[in-house]
C-alpha cells in the first residue's frame, strides 16, 4: 500500500518544477512578464492533473481486481 502513495508523491514532486511543456506556450511565456509566465505554467499543470488522476484511477482499480481474482 505505501509504493501506490510513493508513486503519486513522486511524480507530484518532479512535476512542480516543470515548465510549459508545448513549444507554443513556451514562446509565449517567454514573451510575457515572469509572473504572467508562472501562471500560464501553473495552467498547464492544473489542466494536465485531471487526466493523470483518472489514470491513477485506472491503474488502482486494475491492481484491486488483479488481487481479488489471486484470492
Amino acid at each position: 500500500m505505501r509504493r501506490l502513495l510513493l508513486v503519486p508523491a513522486l511524480w507530484t514532486a518532479l512535476a512542480l518544477p516543470a515548465t510549459a511543456q508545448c513549444v507554443m506556450c513556451f514562446r509565449t511565456s517567454h514573451a510575457q512578464q515572469s509572473a504572467r509566465a508562472r501562471v500560464l505554467n501553473m495552467g498547464i499543470l492544473i489542466l494536465g492533473a485531471p487526466p493523470f488522476l483518472i489514470l491513477a484511477g485506472f491503474v488502482a482499480y486494475v491492481f484491486r481486481s488483479n488481487d481479488r481474482d489471486n484470492r
